[in-house]
């Protein structure tokens, strides 16, 4: 987080679209003076990380009650690619400060052991692969794909590491909408497909996880939207 707020000129006001549980929002507050965070989700913003100054509102992403050129930074983590482009970026470039900044934040398909990523590789593309819903792609290809009108500033790469159980490995791919959506229509918990082989596989191998960073960052462009 640090990387990405070294961007912004100023650190007066920030905003975090599709908030969730405030987890950008919150990393935020320790650099700017008041972050603003935003979701369609009145539970998500109940269980939300409560903090002193940031300010928590339901509002959809592409239509907000914020002033003309109020914010420093906007970001928004691993949700872009639900939204209607036309519209949000037009309340981006409403929204945003004329030398502000604009974040799209996300992370695509894991990656471990060469064992254990066959058998993923194979869930993820061939058993559920048919269950994503349409906007995955966007993920798959590392956010590069999505409309993005800004004046594009080069980033350096980052990943995330971890080292996790068998029961961290399949509580994750349990969160996975293609894996509900495969459980709704077949009556049957696809995990347990290779459940066997990948507790083999990870039993015998370093249990290591790796997560690319997908990171976007642009200033507003001379042309409004």
């Amino acid at each position: 987080m640090a990387y990405l707020c070294s961007f912004p000129a100023h650190k007066e006001v920030a905003l975090d679209v599709a908030t969730g549980n405030g987890q950008v929002a919150s990393q935020l507050s320790e650099y700017f003076d008041k972050v603003y965070a935003t979701d369609i989700s009145e539970n998500q913003l109940q269980n939300a990380i409560a903090l002193p100054n940031v300010v928590y509102s339901l509002q959809p992403a592409e239509t907000t009650n914020f002033e003309n050129a109020q914010f420093d930074l906007v970001t928004v983590a691993q949700a872009i690619h639900w939204f209607k482009f036309d519209i949000f970026y037009k309340e981006i470039y409403r929204i945003l400060k004329r030398d502000g900044i604009f974040a799209v934040l996300g992370y695509g398909l894991f990656s471990t052991n060469e064992d254990s990523d066959k058998i993923l590789r194979h869930y993820y593309y061939d058993i559920v692969g048919p269950y994503w819903d349409a906007e995955r792609s966007y993920l798959d290809e590392m956010y590069q794909t999505i409309p993005f009108p800004f004046d594009e500033i080069e980033v350096q790469p980052f990943e995330n590491n971890f080292i996790w159980t068998f029961e961290q490995l399949i509580g994750y791919l349990e969160t996975w909408s293609a894996t509900q959506h495969y459980k709704n229509k077949n009556h049957q918990n696809p995990v347990g497909l290779i459940y066997e082989d990948l507790k083999q596989s990870w039993a015998r191998n370093d249990r290591k996880v790796k997560f690319p960073l997908l990171l976007r960052i642009g200033k507003k462009s001379g042309l409004d939207l």
